[in-house]
């Protein structure tokens, strides 16, 4: 069948996404240390995690809201420290610049150039990259649909709807590719795309099979493009 569209996952299926996140978290607490000290010197790593529980118990409706549950996670580490809480919105964007300064894997930028040459791509992800912010990556995007805009994430069934309408495509003639199993191969096929496991060695989610069976497995987008014949 003929592809129309493709949507796409970013974290670990473009780049490494734990390297990423402790990058911008070390940034986030440079900048604390600077402008909220008491927050950094009292509030250490278990209480952080104790803290973001927390936020976690108190609005289970931010499930699929990663930048609301980090930045109330600071408020509250700010106020536990008797710091200004206002300081939680720049220190949250302390982080989020960090956390668009990826390195993306080798064979991204030109696999993307040429698989964005023959169909339209959108960007379908839990996290909060921006693939307008990423250095080089907007450009080969059609669209960007995140889970926090949705109200929801994959696998919901809904947000591979949500990307498909904005490429303007059908979900059976539409290939989703991401490197997790259960997110984004299963979460495709039950919504009825197509799917491609891009399983990188030496990445937690190579560990793990899909229970449904992938249209194409894949250790980088550079072998999926020459496959698809892009």
């Amino acid at each position: 069948m003929t592809l129309q569209a493709l949507t796409l996952d970013l974290d670990d299926t473009l780049w490494p996404v734990l390297p990423t996140l402790r990058r911008a978290e070390a940034a986030m607490r440079a900048w604390l240390a600077e402008h909220a000290p008491a927050t950094t010197s009292q509030v250490d790593p278990a209480t952080w995690r104790s803290l973001r529980a927390g936020v976690v118990r108190d609005h289970p409706g931010w499930a699929h809201d990663l930048s609301a549950l980090r930045q109330e996670t600071i408020r509250r580490a700010l106020l536990a420290a008797g710091d200004d809480p206002a300081l939680a919105r720049p220190a949250f964007e302390a982080f989020f610049e960090a956390r668009q300064q990826v390195e993306l894997f080798d064979d991204v930028l030109p696999a993307l150039g040429r698989l964005a040459a023959r169909w339209p791509i959108v960007a379908l992800s839990n996290g909060n990259a921006d693939v307008q912010r990423v250095p080089g990556l907007g450009r080969h995007f059609h669209a960007a649909v995140s889970a926090r805009d949705l109200g929801l994430a994959k696998p919901d069934p809904a947000s591979f709807a949500a990307a498909c309408a904005r490429a303007g495509a059908v979900p059976g003639r539409t290939l989703h590719i991401g490197d997790d199993a259960a997110l984004d191969v299963d979460g495709a096929l039950d919504a009825g795309l197509q799917a491609a496991w891009v399983c990188r060695p030496g990445l937690p989610s190579a560990e793990r099979a899909p229970r449904g069976q992938p249209h194409h497995v894949v250790t980088t987008l550079a072998e999926l493009a020459d496959r698809l014949g892009a």
